[in-house]
């Protein structure tokens, strides 16, 4: 347990926010004082389990030097009862620890867009979309959708949406990149194989006070949304577009029937992309200090779904596979997201 799960290193932090939080001058930078707040409460969320497994440890310990001395079958049962459960909860522990990345506690912004294959990279995206929808409603995670543009057959040229729960992006964060279908298609009068491409973007969910945005660095346009939507949507300026001007960054959005809610959610885009700009940019620097240069290629997909003439998912990063590939599609993703978040590569392995 000690080697997954470093007390002494989180009691040390959380006693030096205890000592910031308690300051009479600590909301003379109120932004700081929220980051150490809520710093802190999960910091503390993050001891109580393993204190808890602790106890637990002791419990059985206890337990079985009493078994040594005064045999029972029925306590032995309880005893192998209490062991497995100690385990399952140190596996989950352990999972959980490796959600330890700045923003990994937060909600997701999901973007996904489809790429070469034409009707069938929109149909695709359509099932990467509700893949995703179905994974978040097994997890409990509430899900908004941000933005919609539909093909022009069937499918998403391009959807986005926001799931909130705990540890959302930190699980997600493994679907970034490009996924590739292999099947039938079911437009093809003539039933040939087709492959087809889609992008998954994610994003943390990101806070106004986390990102400086001056106003005047705002330009905000409303327009009529296009698209289905019915009357209303169609024959009002609800749809919103933000561009920020420095960085040249626009998000639109105009799924909803309300230019204010429509507004709010190019905001949360905008500012999740602000974010991962600025820390690509550090990034970059820190590689350029090291004398790296980063790969500049976009279409190397992460993940490869063969529906025809075999079934099977596998995932290029990790070779995690699956032949039950109509599971993942129904959200099934959990044994894919746990095996990259337990890989420590020396570095990105793709499949051109």
């Amino acid at each position: 347990m000690e080697s997954i799960f470093d007390l002494a290193a989180l009691e040390a932090e959380i006693a030096e926010l205890q000592t910031k939080t308690s300051s009479p001058d600590l909301w003379t930078d109120a932004q700081a004082a929220n980051y150490a707040l809520k710093r802190l409460a999960r910091l503390r969320d993050r001891v109580e389990p393993f204190l808890s497994l602790q106890k637990t440890e002791r419990d059985i310990a206890e337990l079985r030097e009493l078994l040594d001395s005064e045999p029972n079958p029925e306590m032995e049962r309880e005893l192998d009862e209490m062991a497995e459960r100690f385990l399952a909860d140190i596996a989950d522990l352990e999972l959980k620890t490796l959600l330890s990345g700045e923003h990994d506690d937060r909600g997701a912004v999901v973007e996904i867009s489809a790429g070469a294959g034409g009707t069938e990279a929109c149909d695709w995206a359509e099932i990467l979309f509700r893949m995703l929808s179905r994974w978040s409603q097994n997890k409990g995670y509430s899900l908004e959708v941000l933005n919609e543009t539909p093909g022009d057959v069937t499918g998403y040229r391009s959807a986005s949406m926001l799931i909130s729960g705990e540890s959302a992006y930190g699980y997600l964060k493994s679907e970034n990149g490009v996924h590739r279908l292999v099947r039938i298609s079911p437009y093809d009068a003539n039933a040939r194989r087709h492959t087809s491409f889609a992008r998954i973007e994610v994003l943390p969910e990101i806070e106004e006070s986390e990102v400086a945005v001056a106003p005047e660095d705002l330009k905000v346009e409303t327009l009529r949304a296009g698209g289905a939507g019915g009357q209303h949507v169609n024959k009002t300026e609800s749809a919103v577009r933000i561009t920020h001007l420095p960085t040249g960054i626009t998000v639109s959005c105009q799924n909803e029937r309300s230019q204010h809610k429509n507004r709010a959610h190019a905001m949360t885009v905008l500012l999740a992309r602000l974010k991962e700009l600025e820390q690509a940019q550090s990034e970059q620097r820190a590689r350029e200090l090291k004398g790296e240069v980063p790969p500049a290629e976009w279409g190397r997909q992460i993940r490869s779904y063969v529906l025809q003439p075999y079934t099977m998912v596998k995932d290029h990063r990790t070779g995690h596979e699956t032949g039950n590939a109509q599971a993942v599609l129904n959200g099934e993703l959990d044994e894919f997201l746990e095996a990259f978040l337990r890989q420590k590569p020396a570095k990105d392995v793709f499949i051109e």
